[in-house]
């Protein structure tokens, strides 16, 4: 962006001078700010220029607008922030309707749409003016519903930076997995595998979030194959049920979400060295007085058991993108491995130590009487040999 020291001229805008139309805005719904450009020689063109746009009544810097000649035609640009209710004066409106594709499960999916207008200020002192005046409106419309799929399970912080496009309201989604109920130490996964029953601890974060709203994991579930679609898989926890050894410790209550299960091996893989599983979560951003409506039963439609619902998800995982829902982002990392055996080994079973002691108790006695029996064998053949004699 070049910086010049005076407002720059109709006649430098040459071609470009002329009746401000429709297309001269451009919006890009960032990730965790929107852009606005307008086409500054329409605008000159007018008898305005860059500094008399403002943004929503906005007289603030933050919201005031840059004139930017490193692009042809020029351009004005505005910047505000998400991380704020109102960014720069723009209106936040959630709407609901019922989900479609891979959310098809849920009867209320929401919709963000955040807009607002560039308007000019008149210079002109006095009864009348000639210039006419101009109004650009701007929207994004962001669903507050995402799948993250693909996602294997990692041993550090695991993340994805999600450039900017239409629709995108989250910058960065982190999956973090842990060995301890403090979340602070990093689950390590051996080469050989996790032992079974081990604890797993996952937190699901959103970072750069607008404090609108909040985390809330609506399923999540594994997989043997990275595309659930095309093998089997298990729920960890789908609507309204959960399987009984997946405790959920936070959800929906902040811009994070933590729940833990034990490592387990799905049985077709018995006959491999270590079960291989991915783990996938549909994750929904509710606003913050919203989120425990979500979390009841009956906001949901009714189906005949979880387990159908997780199915249907699954079979229409690979639809969201067309159904225009969001597109799935993809956090990869490294697998979750499990061993498909316990680590003792079977030729030598675990016994109770008691049974150990009473063995040997019962070995050194059987030993002793050997012993004394065959001492007095000795002494009777030595009897018996001197009354022969």
């Amino acid at each position: 962006m070049i910086a010049r020291s005076r407002p720059l001229t109709l006649n430098e805008c040459g071609a470009e001078a002329r009746r401000p139309e429709i297309t001269d805005i451009s919006v890009q719904c960032g990730t965790s700010s929107v852009g606005l450009a307008v086409q500054i020689c329409p605008v000159i063109y007018t008898g305005y220029n860059e500094t008399l746009l403002i943004l929503n009544h906005m007289t603030d810097s933050d919201c005031r607008a840059t004139l930017d000649e490193s692009v042809w035609p020029p351009v004005a640009r505005f910047q505000f922030p998400l991380n704020v209710t109102h960014g720069c004066g723009s209106t936040f409106l959630t709407t609901s309707a019922a989900g479609t594709g891979v959310f098809s499960d849920f009867s209320n999916i929401q919709t963000v749409n955040i807009s607002g207008v560039i308007r000019s200020v008149d210079p002109t002192t006095g009864t009348i003016t000639y210039n006419a005046e101009l109004k650009y409106f701007y929207s994004c419309a962001y669903p507050l519903e995402y799948l993250v799929n693909n996602t294997q399970i990692d041993v550090s912080a695991s993340s994805i930076a999600v450039k900017d496009n239409n629709g995108s309201f989250i910058s960065t989604l982190n999956m973090k997995l842990f060995s301890d109920p403090d979340f602070l130490q990093p689950l390590v996964i051996p080469s050989l595998g996790l032992e079974l029953r081990t604890t797993v601890y996952v937190e699901v974060k959103a970072v750069n979030l607008t404090g609108r709203y909040h985390v809330l994991l609506d399923r999540c579930y594994a997989s043997i194959s990275p595309l659930p679609s095309n093998s089997s898989f298990f729920n960890l926890f789908v609507p309204c049920s959960k399987d009984r050894f997946t405790t959920v410790l936070e959800n929906g209550e902040s811009q994070r979400a933590r729940f833990h299960f034990p490592a387990f091996r799905f049985v077709e893989q018995q006959n491999e060295t270590v079960s291989t599983y991915y783990l996938h979560c549909i994750t929904r951003l509710c606003e913050t007085s919203t989120c425990s409506s979500f979390m009841q039963c009956n906001n949901r439609r009714k189906r005949d058991t979880a387990e159908d619902a997780a199915e249907n998800a699954v079979r229409a995982a690979a639809e969201a993108s067309a159904d225009g829902v969001t597109e799935p982002y993809t956090i990869t990392s490294r697998k979750l491995i499990t061993k498909t055996e316990s680590s003792d080994s079977k030729e030598e079973p675990l016994v109770d130590d008691d049974k150990d002691d009473s063995v040997a108790g019962l070995g050194a006695a059987v030993g002793v009487l050997a012993f004394v029996c065959a001492a007095a064998l000795c002494v009777a053949a030595v009897f018996y040999k001197r009354l022969r004699n």
